[in-house]
């Protein structure tokens, strides 16, 4: 958790920046829009939003990974395969993806009606919670959960698929294959740090890659999500003239609003984030 919590604290202006292009329509180049938050809020605003951020955060990557692992063992049970296939890893993360997806969405969604225009004056956490319940109903907390779940399947499936083919690849590489038989003969007098199967620059390489694939191809829907979560029920699109509106204002590329500084921000988490859940399966002995 601490660990968590110091890397999301890290790259919280890049995920502030990517909030600005993606929620409020921001069509200025990246350095006018840092100049524009540290002028007008001070260092401060490149974490607003930060601590709801974590609490977001910690819950959906642990129910996502958790959910994966459970997942693809199932699968491979069912399969009765020695080993899971590319087919089998997709579908464990995009069922992965949903679950988290579903048990978390609310936090985000008060997450991005904070960071909104005018969501400084509802009062935190606490008084977005209450605003929303009291004038939208308890299920403006799912608002774009149809986008949601459309781009967290493929998203998740991305993000899993790609970095157990890549460590697939590698394992039975010569290479590979090699640093298994010194891991074995070694066993219990490496450190769990030393016990990574890909080694730690391979695990936080591949863990990037993963999470830069996953983030480039579903980002559009993510900017169709956001601006679901903004919209009030007198003015409500669905999904598809949402997505419609959002073309004919800013064309295709409105669609990618924000992806430079979420990549930026993704190559660190994604790579971190495996990197814990590699090391942590090691340290707590999970198969």
């Amino acid at each position: 958790m601490l660990v968590l919590h110091r890397k999301l604290t890290c790259v919280a202006p890049l995920e502030r920046l990517k909030l600005e292009y993606m929620v409020r329509g921001e069509k200025r180049n990246i350095f006018e829009v840092i100049k524009s938050i540290a002028t007008s809020q001070g260092l401060r605003g490149f974490w607003k939003g930060n601590l709801l951020n974590i609490l977001r955060t910690a819950p959906f990557k642990a129910v996502n990974f958790s959910a994966y692992d459970t997942y693809r063992k199932q699968l491979l049970k069912f399969s009765g395969n020695e080993e899971t296939t590319n087919f089998e890893r997709f579908i464990a993360g995009a069922a992965a993806g949903v679950t988290a997806t579903i048990i978390c969405l609310p936090l985000d969604t008060i997450r991005t009606k904070i960071v909104a225009p005018g969501g400084e004056t509802l009062g935190g956490v606490i008084g977005a919670f209450q605003y929303m319940i009291q004038t939208e109903g308890i299920f403006s907390l799912y608002k774009g959960l149809v986008p949601s779940l459309i781009s967290m399947a493929p998203s998740s499936a991305v993000f899993y698929g790609v970095y157990d083919m890549l460590k697939s690849s590698y394992l039975h590489s010569p290479e590979g294959m090699q640093r298994i038989q010194n891991l074995h003969k070694q066993g219990q007098e490496l450190s769990a740090f030393d016990q990574l199967e890909l080694g730690p620059v391979r695990t936080l390489l591949y863990g990037a890659i993963a999470g830069a694939c996953a983030e480039a191809a579903t980002y559009p829907f993510e900017v169709v999500r956001r601006q679901l979560q903004l919209q009030v029920q007198s003015t409500k699109l669905s999904s598809l003239a949402t997505f419609v509106k959002i073309v004919e204002q800013g064309g295709v590329s409105a669609l990618y609003a924000g992806l430079v500084p979420s990549l930026l921000q993704v190559l660190p988490s994604a790579s971190i984030s495996y990197f814990v859940y590699e090391f942590m399966k090691i340290v707590l002995k999970v198969e």
